[in-house]
């Protein structure tokens, strides 16, 4: 289950594609809702929580359509997206709150089901694809003041987790051709972004067959020690590996992320190839999603909390000093105390800097529906996730500590949003560094001052907590 921040990417990168094709066809994009013609919603189904925000959304978009049916008669909403293909029939024929719906495949149709909608019809495009990656589509970037991207590499899941709904709303895996990514990432370089985000909902089991002798190579799937799936070895391809070393080339100054992997797709060529490339950053995401054996038998992971922690020891033997984040579950079907405390001591043992936690909840057409029951009472799941909160705040607190003292290259970000003399920007760790505004010289010793700005690459001694003060400042050096 890649957590919220993964899905808000992944909804970003979406919006990149769909709006790229729309573009295509002679759309321009408005920031002022009252200046609109089409409304499209993109949307994630992992929890009932972003179900529920689309759905007030929309009824107020559908008030807001009557209230301007005078003076805005072909005003049309849209929803992209997992909710689409999830609950086309509500949407379309109970609800009738949209004129749209396309899912994550059909994202090239649009143009075809809007003027379908323009002619009075309520048309709808939800199938899913065993090809579709949009590898021809170059995303319209949105980035941040232009120092950071994400790039889509892949599609789909095939773990089949038992509480997750991915592989039911996006389909298979189908990973898009290296040069299409490469080509991207080389655009990206050319605009100056100093940051590229690898994006798939299972970004390290990438393997691309787009070519035929790519297809004829001899390499199968390499898990992790002790992991293993719940679907056939899969064979030939070019490699997670191969992409990151392609893509780690291309300007040595970008630095290059991943997210949301999975701890079986971590052979040691991969760590190798983190530690030895000096721009991809040394943080890796590792969800656990429990601390029980029990229980990631239950989820269907493919791994014991003993395979986890080898795998954990092995990364950082391999990478020393890197920083590991996870995604955690509490109160899942039959979780007891007992496998709730080993969560907790799981935590306390590896020491995480970052964590997306949450309390279960059942999705529908997912393995836990139909074969397992949601036991855990909403209490009990809500005093879990509020334990589990605070060890892992301590724990982190720790591992934040750590760098006091340290000097830290940083890639500013922006401003502070607690004030507007402090900036704001991540370490190679992804650990958010906060630091005073101030003007540098352009070079050490000599006289000419600079402000820094978003994109830059400072070095910040950390004095206290996560504050520091800047030292020096590159502009286009790591």
């Amino acid at each position: 289950m890649p957590h919220d921040v993964d899905h808000l990417n992944m909804n970003i990168s979406d919006t990149e594609i769909a709006w790229s094709i729309l573009q295509k066809a002679g759309y321009s994009r408005t920031h002022e809702l009252p200046e609109a013609d089409v409304v499209l919603l993109v949307t994630c189904s992992i929890r009932e929580k972003a179900e529920q925000t689309i759905w007030n959304r929309l009824k107020h978009l559908t008030a807001l359509k009557k209230r301007c049916q005078k003076h805005k008669p072909l005003l049309k909403i849209g929803v992209l997206g997992c909710m689409a293909e999830r609950l086309k029939t509500k949407l379309l024929e109970q609800e009738k709150l949209v004129d749209v719906l396309a899912g994550p495949d059909a994202y090239r149709d649009l143009p075809r089901l809007l003027s379908l909608g323009y002619r009075g019809q309520r048309a709808s495009n939800v199938l899913l694809s065993l090809e579709e990656t949009y590898a021809d589509v170059m995303p319209v970037h949105q980035t941040p003041e232009g120092h950071s991207a994400f790039v889509s590499i892949m599609r789909g899941c095939d773990n089949m987790c038992s509480y997750c709904i991915v592989p039911f709303t996006r389909g298979r895996e189908r990973s898009r051709p290296l040069s299409s990514i490469l080509e991207e990432v080389r655009m990206l370089s050319d605009q100056g972004v100093k940051e590229v985000t690898l994006l798939g909902q299972n970004v390290n089991s990438y393997r691309d067959f787009s070519e035929q002798h790519f297809i004829c190579s001899e390499g199968s799937t390499q898990l992790s020690r002790g992991f293993k799936t719940v679907y056939r070895t899969k064979q030939g391809g070019l490699l997670f590996s191969d992409l990151l070393d392609k893509v780690s080339q291309i300007d040595p100054d970008m630095r290059i992320r991943f997210t949301s992997p999975h701890p079986k797709d971590f052979p040691d060529e991969v760590l190798q190839l983190i530690q030895e490339r000096r721009n991809i950053c040394k943080q890796i995401h590792l969800p656990a999603q429990s601390g029980s054996s029990r229980v990631l038998h239950a989820m269907r992971r493919g791994y014991t909390r003993e395979a986890y922690l080898d795998l954990v020891e092995n990364i950082r033997e391999i990478i020393p000093g890197v920083n590991l984040s996870s995604d955690f579950i509490t109160g899942f079907c039959g979780e007891t105390e007992e496998d709730h405390q080993e969560t907790l001591s799981l935590v306390r043992e590896v020491g995480y800097n970052v964590g997306f936690l949450f309390a279960y909840s059942m999705r529908k057409k997912t393995h836990a529906y139909h074969r397992l029951q949601d036991d855990v009472p909403a209490p009990v799941k809500q005093r879990r996730l509020e334990e589990l909160i605070s060890v892992f705040r301590e724990e982190a607190a720790k591992v934040n500590m750590a760098l006091i003292g340290s000097t830290q290259l940083v890639l500013v970000e922006g401003e502070s949003k607690r004030s507007s003399e402090e900036l704001c920007g991540r370490n190679d760790g992804n650990v958010k560094v906060v630091f005073p505004k101030t003007d540098l010289p352009i070079q050490p010793e000599k006289p000419q001052m600079v402000p820094i700005t978003s994109g830059d690459y400072v070095l910040v001694k950390v004095n206290y907590g996560q504050h520091g003060h800047v030292d020096e400042i590159y502009k286009s050096s790591t």
